[in-house]
């Protein structure tokens, strides 16, 4: 056999060499990929922002975090911007009704994110409605 002959061969044997090691690799990732699916079942996510209820206190943190980048959303309730910066305790009771009028006007599900809304414009809630805002909160 010449020199050239043994080198064609030889070069036709890498290929077939190639083309198996490819043949093989397919198949195992055809094979890994069938072994993984996930037989219809979906993946399901945490709770949404939606329906924090103040008992879990990462997703509260994690919808807080989501709510700063947004705008802020308003319950027709500027007229309580003229508070921001005050404490807790400094509101009088006429004060204190302006923000219970918002409260007891708002759907249950909306409850979490007006107060998420006061935080975010810097606005403490009166002393005077905090335990009603709490039980509502908690449901």
């Amino acid at each position: 056999m010449s020199t050239i002959t043994m080198v064609i061969f030889a070069g036709i044997g890498a290929v077939a060499i190639l083309l198996i090691a490819l043949v093989l690799l397919g198949g195992i990732a055809a094979l890994l990929g069938w072994l993984s699916k996930d037989d219809g079942k979906s993946i399901t996510e945490g709770p949404s922002c939606d329906t924090c209820n103040g008992h879990d206190t990462r997703c509260e943190q994690v919808c807080m975090m989501e709510a700063s980048v947004k705008p802020i959303e308003y319950f027709e309730d500027e007229e309580l911007d003229s508070f921001a910066g005050r404490r807790s305790d400094s509101y009088t009771d006429e004060e204190a009704e302006l923000f219970e009028e918002v409260l007891t006007t708002l759907r249950p599900e909306e409850v979490p994110a007006w107060n998420r809304s006061l935080i975010l414009r810097g606005i403490s809630v009166p002393d005077q409605i905090k335990d009603e805002l709490l039980m509502l909160l908690e449901g």
